[in-house]
């Protein structure tokens, strides 16, 4: 597998920000979001050809029990399903973060999928496939990255399309890094009747934009 970083760090997103987890990012994505803070792992040569028993053994290596797989865009490689397989079976809990332009079936369904909605402001929200709503468990989360009031009306707007609560209670929200105020989608989520979730990224709060943590 094409593999940009593996590190050991708190995670700063999803329902389990603050856990300790270990990160195996993918190299190579089929989207280039308007914000995407992760680009230097948007290209395939950005990563090293790492096996699956290889990166078992670097994640056992950490001694975390929590692993996620990232990118990049984990899906665009043929072998993640494998990957995700082969973590599962070492007794790891599994997260794995997609952007949601891809298909999400071949993933093992102990898996935790983290599934972004691409909203307006990303210029990539003609990309979503929506069919991965219907294929979500309870267990797993749709992430919406807004970066302004149109944004959020979209999130919003696909919630009660897709009947998102059905779903999964885990629906998130949080702001694109400088382009709306913490205060501002703050009052939104409280306003709104849809049961989203805020976050802020806590990574970004602690380290900004250091790689590796």
């Amino acid at each position: 597998m094409l593999v940009n970083e593996t590190f050991a760090s708190i995670q700063g997103e999803s329902t389990h920000a603050g856990r300790k987890c270990f990160f195996i990012r993918l190299a190579g994505c089929n989207l280039r979001c308007s914000y995407c803070d992760t680009l230097y792992a948007a290209s395939p040569e950005s990563g090293k050809d790492i096996s699956v028993d290889g990166l078992v053994k670097i994640a056992a290596a950490s001694r975390l029990s929590l692993v996620e797989i990232t990118g990049g865009e984990p899906l665009a490689q043929s072998e993640t399903p494998e990957l995700c397989k082969a973590l599962l079976d070492a007794g790891f809990e599994v997260l794995l973060e997609t952007n949601g332009s891809l298909p999400i079936g071949n993933i093992p369904v102990a898996v935790r999928k983290i599934l972004d909605c691409k909203l307006p402001g990303s210029g990539m929200s003609e990309h979503n496939l929506y069919a991965n709503y219907a294929l979500l468990q309870k267990h797993d989360e749709v992430k919406f990255v807004v970066s302004d009031r149109r944004d959020f009306d979209f999130a919003c707007e696909t919630v009660e399309k897709y009947a998102l609560p059905e779903r999964t209670a885990n629906l998130i929200v949080s702001p694109v890094w400088g382009r709306v105020s913490f205060e501002d989608l703050a009052a939104w989520v409280i306003d709104c009747r849809i049961p989203l979730r805020m976050q802020l990224q806590l990574h970004k709060i602690i380290w900004g934009d250091k790689r590796g943590v």
